[in-house]
């Protein structure tokens, strides 16, 4: 029983590219005392709280900081990047949660937090892999527009232009979903402008 439990724990770890967390091994009907055993005899190394990786594992900056709060959500300046609308490398990650959010990613040095509604919270989400092929919850193309036009202050001019124009460019942009967001986060005027100058 106790090896099954151990492998079941290595399937998820295999499944997740080398890591696993806490939630996912008791989401699996595992103690969580079978993870400290794994740490003690070197098959798992603990990254941080709740997060685990195998012995020779890259740190998936990413996956550990979604792996941290439900309902964070990649945007901004991240979402680009991830969007390939910027070159940039993140240092600092972009992650929108819902306004009341408490938890731990208040005191992350590299996040940058922003707080919405919970109504549109979900607005334009979707599941991406991570550079390290971890799924994560990111912002789609459109959402990311929006979010950028709407907190212009809290983005690099360069990246702001840059990403506006590789938007308008792009053969897979969707003018309609685009308008439908604008709608719903009262930006409507603001992102016709852009657009118009744009297009």
């Amino acid at each position: 029983m106790k090896n099954m439990n151990y492998d079941k724990i290595l399937k998820i770890v295999k499944k997740n590219n080398g890591y696993v967390t806490t939630s996912e091994v008791v989401n699996n009907g595992i103690e969580r005392r079978f993870l400290t055993n794994m740490v003690k005899t070197g098959k798992l190394v603990r990254i941080s709280k709740g997060y685990y990786g195998l012995p020779n594992y890259i740190e998936d900056e990413y996956y550990k900081i979604a792996s941290k709060s439900k309902n964070a959500r990649f945007s901004m300046s991240t979402a680009l990047y991830l969007h390939n609308l910027s070159d940039r490398t993140p240092l600092l990650y972009n992650i929108t949660l819902p306004f009341g959010y408490s938890g731990v990613l208040q005191k992350q040095k590299n996040v940058i937090l922003n707080f919405v509604n919970r109504d549109i919270l979900d607005l334009g989400v979707i599941e991406m892999s991570s550079p390290f092929g971890m799924k994560i919850k990111v912002y789609d193309i459109e959402r990311t527009i929006c979010d950028i036009i709407k907190n212009k202050n809290k983005i690099d001019g360069e990246i702001f232009s840059k990403a506006l124009k590789e938007y308008a460019r792009s053969k897979n942009k969707n003018l309609s979903k685009l308008t439908k967001y604008a709608k719903i986060m009262k930006i409507e005027k603001k992102v016709s402008e852009y657009m118009e100058v744009l297009l």
